[in-house]
């Protein structure tokens, strides 16, 4: 045993100085955005590069090359981490030449004569509302939009529409238009005395412009529709290039350089207040409050309640003065009673608390700003190799509950905790990423990732929970406070109020009404191509989801106690937990309220991974209920006199 447990640790060694030598070059090879800022000298190359084509009615992104926009000589790949891999995030050079600070005016990028397929695939993504995704020293390109002829604020949208559709006066057909003109705008911080410059924002203004010429096509061809050298300017698009088989489609962009007062630690403030933050202030706040205040009213309850009941049953003087008393001290024989499937419950709990830590430690880290927007994926990378890690705790927590069920086989528990979530993540993701291969999205996940993440679950994940499963199970297992009668006790009949189904249902209420507010700006976020950046007010609303969790299941479980029915292991598990049930109701109700998604693909992918966020949300708020009611239940069971 001593020899077995020595390789499995030395295993978990070699796996771990792995992974931190892979992050070591990770970060050698890119610098963590906010940290090394980047200074231009007047005349210097700026690197534009495109992303993917992403768009809210369909969520699947595409590589920006899969449309026939123009090329550079050699499209160069730049290195994605994993997190930006599973957004379908694909970016490469652009054709586009700046020079910092040297404004320039109608460059010609190419032209291009569209057959009937390429017409087709432009009109697909433009009727698709697909939008155009570029990058210029890590800030993503946008576009300023005016909030209302009253506001004098502007909004910024991520990317630029591929086209547009509409009218020609006069008409009825539906025609579709090109953004085949772009009018960019690069802001800068200039540093008085090195005359140095930070780039501090990237805009755009795209137009669609039926370009001419007079004569032949050549590479030194002037367009009359577009020529600086007499001062005519693109600001309009008053006359729109069509797009259609045989039409002749000319690219071409502007750039303008404009000095900014903001600073290059602030760049960022404008992308992220892009939504009404009073409102999501006090919506946020509102909501805290309120549950604050109705825990302290249950807190309160409870505190008095009980301190009652322990007080009356310790001054039972009698055997027969016992015998006449009811509620939860009745079933002191039984409460702790081994329940059904208690192998099941083990490893429900091992996985509760894998996402837990993996939630808890990522939201610190999102707190001191190392997930911040502005670090591209790494808000999905951080959760992926934290949720290995916490691997051990997994195997830890499962064991040591399988333990004090008088269980002996920890390995095959360890087994159940190491494959049966992943498992069924896994299956569901697999089937998902099928449907994006189909639709030839970038967003499907290549194989060299997919085999990363299963060497991440088989090398590294499953392991750690093994060495975790054999540590808490070496540890000796804890006592219950009372002994356990050898015949169970008959439960009475329950009021209707108190049927299992009804409490669990009522219980996971108050656990979603403490989260559905941000849960609201989350899923802005994920699917309507926001940027999410509160984690603080984020990590105020978890602390809250696990004080109500506690509460809630502590008071329900406290009214079965009373009502002579012990089998709580499982209820108070699924009590708080059916919050979960609540999540994918709301998420439903927002994909037919805010959502345009009209294709099926579409919408399996939106309710596929709502579904893992909801499983993996059970399983948390369903660990915290269930170690508030063992804490609660071993707490007033050890504060009476049993005979």
């Amino acid at each position: 045993m001593g020899m077995e447990l020595r390789r499995i640790s030395d295993t978990s060694t070699s796996a771990i100085v792995l992974i931190l030598l892979l992050c070591v070059h990770v970060a050698h090879s890119f610098y963590l955005p906010g940290v090394a800022p980047q200074d231009f000298e007047k005349g210097d190359e700026l690197k534009v590069k495109v992303n993917k084509l992403s768009s809210i009615k369909t969520q699947l992104p595409y590589s920006y090359y899969s449309l026939p926009f123009c090329q550079p000589k050699k499209i160069v790949d730049s290195t994605e981490n994993l997190g930006e891999v599973l957004r379908g995030d694909r970016i490469e050079n652009a054709p586009y030449s700046f020079k910092m600070r040297e404004a320039q005016m109608c460059n010609v990028l190419c032209r291009i004569t569209l057959d009937a397929k390429t017409a087709k695939a432009f009109k697909e993504k433009i009727d698709d509302e697909y939008r155009v995704n570029m990058i210029l020293d890590n800030l993503p390109l946008v576009v300023p939009v005016e909030r209302g002829l009253n506001s004098p604020d502007v909004v910024y949208q991520l990317g630029y529409h591929v086209g547009l559709k509409g009218q020609y006066a006069g008409s009825k057909e539906q025609k579709f238009f090109m953004y085949n003109h772009l009018a960019f705008t690069v802001r800068y911080h200039r540093d008085v005395q090195t005359d140095s410059a930070r780039i501090v924002g990237f805009e755009v203004k795209p137009y669609s412009v039926k370009h001419e010429y007079d004569g032949k096509w050549s590479e030194k061809t002037r367009l009359t529709t577009c020529d600086p050298h007499t001062k005519h300017l693109v600001v309009s698009s008053s006359t729109p290039q069509e797009v259609e088989s045989k039409k002749e489609i000319i690219f071409t962009y502007d750039v303008d350089f404009q000095e900014s007062e903001v600073k290059w630690a602030s760049r960022w403030d404008a992308y992220l207040l892009m939504n009404d933050n009073q409102i999501h202030w006090f919506s946020i706040v509102n909501s805290l409050m309120i549950v604050l205040f109705l825990s302290g009213m249950v807190a309160m309850i409870m505190l008095r309640t009980l301190y009652r009941d322990i007080s009356r049953y310790n001054e039972l003087e009698t055997q027969e003065e016992a015998q006449e008393e009811t509620g939860w001290k009745l079933v002191h024989g039984d409460v702790f009673r081994i329940p059904t499937n208690s192998d099941l419950l083990c490893v429900y709990v091992g996985t509760g608390v894998q996402c837990l830590g993996m939630v808890f430690v990522t939201m610190i880290f999102a707190m001191l700003g190392f997930l911040s927007p502005s670090n591209r994926g790494g808000l999905m990378t951080a959760m992926l190799l934290l949720w290995v890690f916490m691997g051990l705790f997994a195997g830890y927590a499962s064991s040591r509950l399988y333990k004090m069920f008088k269980g002996t086989e920890w390995k095959r528990i360890a087994f159940r905790t190491a494959f049966l979530f992943p498992a069924v993540v896994s299956s569901i993701f697999f089937v998902l990423n099928a449907l994006i291969w189909g639709q030839k999205s970038s967003g499907a996940v290549p194989f060299g990732t997919m085999f990363a993440l299963i060497f991440l679950w088989f090398g590294i994940s499953v392991p750690l929970v093994f060495v975790g499963a054999y540590l808490g199970f070496k540890k000796p297992a804890v006592d219950d406070p009372v002994k356990t009668n050898k015949i169970p006790r008959q439960i009475p009949e329950q009021a209707w109020y108190m049927n299992p189904v009804f409490s669990i249902l009522i219980g996971g209420i108050l656990p979603f009404g403490a989260v559905f507010i941000e849960l609201f700006f989350i899923l802005t976020s994920i699917w309507l191509n926001q940027f999410y950046y509160i984690f603080g007010f984020l990590f105020l609303v978890f602390v809250i989801l696990i004080v109500t969790c506690a509460e809630i299941t502590v008071v329900l479980c406290y009214f079965q106690l009373c009502s002579e029915d012990y089998l709580w292991w499982w209820r108070s598990y699924l009590t708080s937990g059916s919050s979960a049930l609540y999540l994918f109701l709301y998420a439903t109700f927002y994909f037919f309220t805010k959502l345009q998604i009209t294709k099926l693909v579409s919408a399996m992918l939106y309710f596929g991974y709502m579904l893992i966020a909801s499983c993996a949300f059970f399983v948390l708020t369903g660990t915290i209920g269930f170690y508030a009611c063992l804490w609660f239940t071993r707490l007033i069971y050890s504060s009476v006199k049993i005979d």
